[in-house]
């Protein structure tokens, strides 16, 4: 495992990152094909053993339950002062006023039960999930500033914004000497590539991490069109970001298949490497739910590929609707 800074820190993480969206109760959210804790606990372990060390939810994920699995787990299996816990905060976690959003009193309510769930003293990154359009920017960066002057996050981060309200954010923070945003998470693969517009260049000239979700496009680089999973059949989120764009993406997927092959190497491999290759990422955030999930992504890490291969996966692409940041 190769190990990175996470923008313009000190902080050390795996250039790979475990996305635990798909732990939980499934009962308990819209994803009907989370891994209940019995079958999360094993692909934590493996991810430990092939040297993970980042580790991303949030406090909706499963209502909770994700934060909870990945906390129990992570204590048995792994020297807290070696791991990085991320999680996030925005999403309604219940009804009635003040169940959702980043007003400062949602912020402080929700880190307190996040590092309940999580069994821990302190998260090493707090992200807002979304941008609250309905509280102003000023009242969330002062209450993440004080999470961490609290000494419950060590660092604070971002996730699926346009950059104008990113960089507002880190204006803000500036203004009045509050905690900076040293991440950002947002949504970046082969078939999806709007970031590289703005966000990428502003994180990169702001020396912020990149750490994209869904860097398989939720596994459809990873498979031929007409080949189906049961995520791929019941998860509507993928459906509403990919469906509309697939036959436009179909020559970019059948490029990852063609690489693949001439090298003898699988489609995950391809798709993660040229991922990897393009600045500023630090750490694609991996969904696994198999063990060889996380097997074939990490040795994805030893693929470099040529600047041709880079052209010739880049060249079909063509501009999309903007999906994550609303």
């Amino acid at each position: 495992m190769e190990y990175v800074k996470l923008g313009n820190t000190g902080l050390d993480v795996s250039r790979l990152c475990l996305g635990c969206m798909g732990f939980g109760v499934a009962e308990r959210w819209i994803h009907e094909w989370v891994l209940n804790e019995e079958n999360s606990r094993p692909i934590i372990k493996k991810a430990l053993e092939l040297g993970i060390n980042f580790f991303d939810t949030a406090n909706v994920y499963s209502d909770g339950t994700s934060e909870e699995i990945v906390g129990r787990a992570l204590k048995d299996y792994a020297n807290r002062d070696e791991i990085v816990i991320a999680t996030k905060v925005h999403f309604r976690m219940h009804q009635g006023p003040n169940g959702a959003g980043l007003s400062r009193k949602a912020i402080m309510s929700e880190i307190d039960k996040s590092l309940k769930r999580l069994g821990t003293d302190y998260v090493d990154l707090y992200q807002i999930h979304r941008w609250d359009y309905n509280t102003p920017i000023e009242e969330t960066m002062e209450a993440l500033h004080d999470v961490v002057k609290a000494g419950k996050a060590r660092y604070i981060g971002a996730s699926a914004m346009y950059a104008w309200q990113f960089l507002k954010a880190l204006n803000v923070a500036e203004k009045h000497g509050w905690t900076r945003f040293v991440s950002m998470q947002n949504h970046l693969n082969l078939i999806y590539r709007e970031e590289e517009r703005e966000m990428l260049p502003l994180c990169k000239e702001e020396k912020i991490g990149v750490i994209p979700y869904s860097p398989l496009a939720g596994g459809r680089l990873t498979r031929d069109p007409q080949e189906t999973t049961h995520r791929s059949e019941t998860d509507q989120v993928g459906k509403s970001k990919y469906d509309k764009t697939a036959a436009a993406d179909r020559i970019i997927v059948e490029r990852v298949a063609a690489i693949a092959e001439k090298r003898g190497a699988s489609r995950v491999q391809i798709a993660l490497a040229w991922l990897l290759q393009k600045q500023p990422v630090t750490a694609p955030i991996i969904g696994a739910t198999k063990l060889s999930h996380l097997e074939v992504a990490s040795s994805a890490l030893s693929i470099t590929l040529t600047p041709e291969e880079v052209a010739s996966l880049e060249e079909p692409y063509v501009p999309h609707p903007v999906v994550g940041a609303v």
